[in-house]
């Protein structure tokens, strides 16, 4: 299990089971909600358990995903596809180790200009 929260504490959260590998994805939402490019695992639904989430709200950035984060000091938390059966939980929100490593990157055709890919991953341009 690994547990979870935003920077002030307001949402908690844990993770139950094994973590599964997290990607990056480079698209223009996801860089504007993260202040850069955003490291997430797909998390299996039943896996993860709310623990406080008094301050999460869900912001509706297209008409098939939502976007978690705390109403108090503004930390990306979720990515969720609402008809899917997982759900997207940022690595940086995680406490402690994890021992997950990147897997692959996505949405690169859309990556800032700022920066480059250098880590040999697998790059999907969408």
């Amino acid at each position: 299990m690994l547990k979870g929260s935003c920077l002030c504490g307001g949402v908690t959260f844990e993770v139950n089971g094994e973590l599964p590998s997290p990607n990056a994805c480079h698209c223009s939402q996801c860089r504007k909600t993260s202040g850069h490019y955003w490291a997430s695992a797909d998390v299996p639904r039943p896996n993860l358990e709310l623990r406080a989430s008094e301050h999460l709200r869900w912001f509706r950035s297209s008409e098939k995903v939502r976007r978690g984060f705390c109403s108090r000091c503004g930390s990306s938390l979720f990515w969720d596809p609402i008809e899917h059966e997982t759900i997207a939980v940022a690595m940086g929100s995680l406490d402690g180790t994890t021992e997950a490593k990147l897997r692959l990157h996505i949405h690169v055709a859309d990556k800032g200009d700022y920066y480059e890919i250098g880590d040999g991953l697998p790059q999907n341009e969408h």
